[in-house]
């Protein structure tokens, strides 16, 4: 058996070092985006909790492997159109307090998901043979060895970097979800949702609409013997949240928007001949609230 000198082989093998280089510096960038892709995908908590609790999905992803990274990512960001991807449990806070719930996914078709999943678990299998296996398979101390061990990395690179940039495109189709996610965040739409408690498509939810909140302070400063008058509510109210007004909630009066939410008891007095409409929060509602 002849051996070859060192100078001879020197080469190769720095060629051969390269090439995996390569292919660990595009694993690594691999890993970086999945890890991104994991912990911004889902978004939850209140105004308060919101950064905290990102940051511990960032923190959460750092320390996980490509495997489990990858068994994360199917059925939870890419999905079958079979499967329902899992709801995170809602978050525990104060029924005062508006908390903020978001998930993105990206569906395939249950074939296209199957092949998905197949090739991202050879992609797992060919990064551990990578880093744990690559010299028992390939012999460096020959030239033979070295050529064989080089066109293998070419080939494993140009597998990682097809990955690479099928997740680039599935975190870029991501961000443009989260821009126009932002972009409904800041509109009178999402406001409305969410301060006022009113659906894009005109329903309202009364138990956490502004004005209600707005009728719970006017009667606690009006409030005689436990009940306020709605007239001199809504002149309050008008004052004090300009915004807050009947037509707002679909209304045409202060005594509708009292009937309409169920949220507050009704009853007519006769002051000095005239009938007036008072108001106070029912007793179930405010053990709720």
């Amino acid at each position: 058996m002849t051996t070859l000198p060192d100078d001879a082989l020197r080469k190769p093998q720095h060629e051969v070092q390269r090439l995996l280089g390569r292919c660990l510096l595009r694993l690594q960038q691999y890993e970086c985006l999945i890890k991104a892709i994991m912990a911004s995908h889902e978004i939850s908590g209140t105004a308060q909790t919101l950064e905290t609790l990102q940051a511990r999905r960032i923190s959460d992803t750092a320390g996980k492997t490509l495997g489990t990274l990858v068994g994360n990512l199917l059925g939870s960001y890419v999905v079958s159109n079979k499967i329902d991807p899992p709801v995170e449990t809602a978050t525990n806070s104060p029924e005062d307090v508006t908390s903020f719930a978001m998930r993105m996914h990206l569906e395939l078709s249950d074939a296209d998901f199957a092949r998905t999943e197949n090739e991202l678990k050879e992609l797992v299998l060919l990064r551990n043979d990578l880093v744990h296996h690559f010299i028992d398979q390939h012999d460096l101390w020959s030239l033979d060895g070295c050529r064989g061990a080089q066109d293998a990395l070419v080939a494993a690179y140009s597998r990682i970097d097809q990955h690479f940039e099928q997740l680039r495109g599935w975190a870029e189709d991501m961000q443009q979800c989260r821009r126009l996610a932002a972009e409904f965040v800041q509109s009178d739409a999402f406001r409305d949702l969410v301060v006022n408690g009113i659906a894009p498509d005109g329903t309202v939810d009364w138990p956490v609409a502004g004005v209600v909140s707005a009728l719970r302070e006017a009667e606690g400063e009006l409030a005689v013997d436990g009940w306020a008058p709605v007239t001199e509510a809504g002149m309050w109210i008008a004052e004090r949240h300009p915004e807050q007004r009947p037509a707002k909630y679909g209304c045409s009066s202060w005594r509708q928007v009292v009937h309409e939410s169920r949220i507050f008891e009704l009853r007519y007095r006769e002051i000095e001949g005239k009938r007036a409409a008072w108001y106070r929060e029912k007793e179930n509602s405010a053990k709720s609230h």
